[in-house]
């Protein structure tokens, strides 16, 4: 493992507020950071040493991109993983494509989870209508049909609550290779985010208490409900299992639903996550710098929790009108993405208190 001086550039595959973030976090450390992003007006890019603008399948890009940079890695699972061979021939890329393959799909994910020690929902293989109702008869329950492979903040998804709902659920993803997962019966949704560095060693941080509205992530709140507190060592294990199997370098999220039957795996997202921007101000070492100490070979921070109660509330869409007052809140902790129109569903930043239990419309 070679530890990346200060002065070495990091690239990074993706242009929005994930990237901007991490970059962010690695120009703090002294690092120069460089954004591949297919947009022009990349929102990393505003931070960054410099932009390449090109398709992620251009391999020619893409090589002469990883020949400028000492690292590379991602904001996002849903990088074609083919073209990015042309990455790894020039420069170390973490986490691997191996993660990213897993993660791209939804059934692939699954059964890696339960093939690791995770407890998962009930489901099934679905590549047309007609295999909908019968899956559906086998679960006993309402189900969630979830597109195999680009599914994100709610998208790709389609509630079946009866055998009557097959051909509307299957026009509604775009009738395309799916997944039927049955409901799980859950009182918190929470994450486990961990970081593993390239020795092996791993670390998490407290998990939040999660709330989502329309598929996309609202609040993230600590301390967690005492439920999720005694499920948190069991998700830990899972997690880390998961991240062992893996060799992986970099921060890692699962997101976990706490219930009677235990902690049961959601998904697997190879990368930092939403559900960890409190950690810029809530803990001694964020998602974002600790993501970069890994990949740059760099010994691991403390993930502790500096001050409870700690809250983040996602800014979507006109959310973000509310700046004015964000800003003169002295407790409060405000992150704008830079992006255009505050378009409804669009995450337009940020913002996080520590020590105060406060949020937007509390």
């Amino acid at each position: 493992m070679r530890m990346l001086p200060p002065g070495s550039t990091i690239g990074i595959l993706g242009g929005g507020q994930l990237a901007r973030m991490m970059g962010v976090a690695a120009a703090q450390l002294g690092y120069r950071v460089a954004i591949y992003a297919p947009e022009a007006d990349s929102i990393a890019a505003q931070v960054a040493t410099r932009h390449v603008c090109a398709d992620f399948t251009d391999q020619s890009a893409l090589a002469a991109f990883a020949m400028t940079c000492d690292v590379v890695t991602y904001e996002w699972e849903n990088v074609p993983v083919t073209p990015l061979a042309a990455i790894t021939d020039h420069a170390p890329l973490f986490p691997s494509i191996g993660a990213l393959d897993v993660a791209q799909d939804r059934v692939a994910e699954k059964q890696f989870a339960a093939d690791h020690g995770g407890v998962t929902a009930r489901w099934a293989v679905i590549n047309s209508a007609g295999e909908i109702a019968p899956a559906l008869a086998q679960m006993g329950t309402a189900a969630i049909l979830k597109s195999r492979r680009m599914g994100y903040d709610g998208k790709g998804q389609a509630r079946v609550m009866t055998a009557d709902d097959a051909d509307a659920a299957w026009a509604a993803i775009g009738a395309q290779p799916a997944i039927l997962e049955s409901m799980v019966d859950f009182a918190h949704e929470f994450s486990v985010i961990l970081v593993r560095g390239q020795n092996g060693e791993t670390r998490c941080w407290d998990s939040s208490d999660n709330v989502h509205r329309g598929g996309i992530l609202r609040t993230s709140s600590l301390p967690a409900p005492s439920i999720v507190q005694d499920q948190m060592p069991m998700a830990r294990a899972m997690a880390s299992r998961i991240a062992d199997a893996l060799d992986y370098v970099g921060v890692m999220t699962v997101e976990f639903f706490a219930g009677a039957d235990g902690p049961i795996v959601n998904e697997i997202a190879p990368r930092v996550h939403n559900s960890g921007h409190w950690t810029i101000e809530g803990a001694v070492t964020s998602q974002f710098e600790n993501h970069i100490r890994a990949i740059a070979g760099l010994p691991l921070g403390d993930t502790a929790t500096i001050a409870l109660p700690v809250r983040m509330d996602n800014l979507i869409g006109a959310d973000v009108d509310h700046w004015p007052t964000l800003f003169a809140d002295p407790h409060c902790h405000v992150h704008i993405y830079g992006k255009g129109a505050a378009v409804p569903g669009r995450k337009m930043g940020h913002a996080t208190w520590v020590g105060a239990r406060v949020g937007i419309g509390a």
